[in-house]
Order: structure tokens, then sequence, then C-alpha cells
């Protein structure tokens, strides 16, 4: 969105004020990556749309960054991430021969829930770990992005698509050389006690 008008700057017993018109140019989606010992988003990729096909391509993208490590990704359910191309490019790529059937009809890529198992066996080289149902928050990544949200987005005028783009891709270079550092794990499943003790 780009703001028709600028902010009304702060002054005397008053906040900035944000002007509330404004013309949307268009909208970007963001796939990106957290590399959880050190912080950093690699491997973004950013386009119109976040089909099979986009997510697909970006963990191909991502893999040939180091394409002879293992690599682990931990994703949500979106049926996106369970997809029949994924399928074929992880058993693709990790040298895997079996059938893996036909989709909606039999074996591996029957249905979601077959895909999902297959790319998350642990013996595979290029493997994901899907987070239960309504637990974004297990998702470190989902942490960046309200990062993103607050230190970027939230605030700004974008003139288009493409400043948008350069602007995130920017942010991204920015928290990765100065902000970047793994996620302090804080959440406990002891519950606190009233009387403060626990």
């Amino acid at each position: 969105m780009e703001r028709l008008y600028p902010d009304i700057p702060p002054g005397p017993g008053r906040v900035q004020a944000r002007e509330f018109e404004y013309t949307r140019h268009g909208t970007t989606c963001l796939i990106a990556n957290l590399e959880i010992w050190c912080g950093w988003i690699i491997a973004p990729t950013l386009g119109p749309t976040r089909t099979e096909a986009d997510f697909a391509a970006h963990i191909e993208q991502t893999v040939v960054t180091d394409p002879e490590a293992g690599w682990v990704f931990i994703v949500d359910n979106l049926n996106t991430h369970q997809s029949e191309s994924l399928v074929r490019w992880v058993a693709q790529t990790c040298g895997i021969e079996e059938d893996l059937g036909e989709k909606g009809k039999r074996g591996v890529l029957k249905s979601q829930k077959s895909r999902a198992a297959f790319l998350s066996d642990p013996s595979h080289r290029i493997r994901f770990v899907y987070t239960p149902k309504h637990t974004s928050w297990l998702n470190q990544i989902e942490l960046w992005f309200g990062v993103l949200v607050r230190k970027l987005l939230r605030r700004s005028s974008f003139g288009s698509v493409e400043d948008l783009q350069a602007r995130i891709l920017a942010f991204i270079e920015y928290f990765n050389r100065t902000m970047a550092k793994p996620i302090r794990w804080l959440y406990s499943v002891e519950p606190k006690s009233s009387n403060g003790t626990g």
C-alpha cells in the first residue's frame, strides 16, 4: 500500500498520526527459511503466488545452497507443503526410485497424509517436520515474520510491488548482518503458581 498523503508528525500533546487513505498496488508472497543455529534468513523467494510449484521451487533453490547437506524443514500443514510435486522432487533428489503411485488413487501420492508421511521420513536426506495444527508459535520463522511486520511493513508506504520486494530483500540483508541471532526459546510447560514460586 502507498499512503496518499504524508503522516502528520508528532507535536506537543499529540502522537504521530497515520494517513488512512492509500492506493493498493498489489501483493507479493514471501517464502523464507530461518537457519535456526544463527538466526539468518536464507534463500528467500518473492513472487506473486504461493502455489505448489512455487513452494517446490523454493525448496529446490534452498537445497542448492548446500546440495550435499542433510536438510530438515519445519513447516506447517499447508497443502503446498505436502504436494505431489514436492514428493516427486524429494524422491528424485534423494535418489529414491520406488513407485510413488498416483495422486488420489494409490501409493505415496494417494493422499495428503501419505505424502506428508513420505516427506517426513527420517531416512531421507531432505525431510519435513510438520508442526501440529494451531501451533504457529512452534515454527520459528513465524516469529521472524512478526519482526518483519513490526520493523518494516506496518508503518511503511510502498510505491509498487517492486519497491516492496526490494525493501524486503534489503531488510533481510540488513537483518542477517546486524540483528540475526538464534531465537532463545522461553516457552515452558510448567504452569506458574499464583504465589510466584512456580
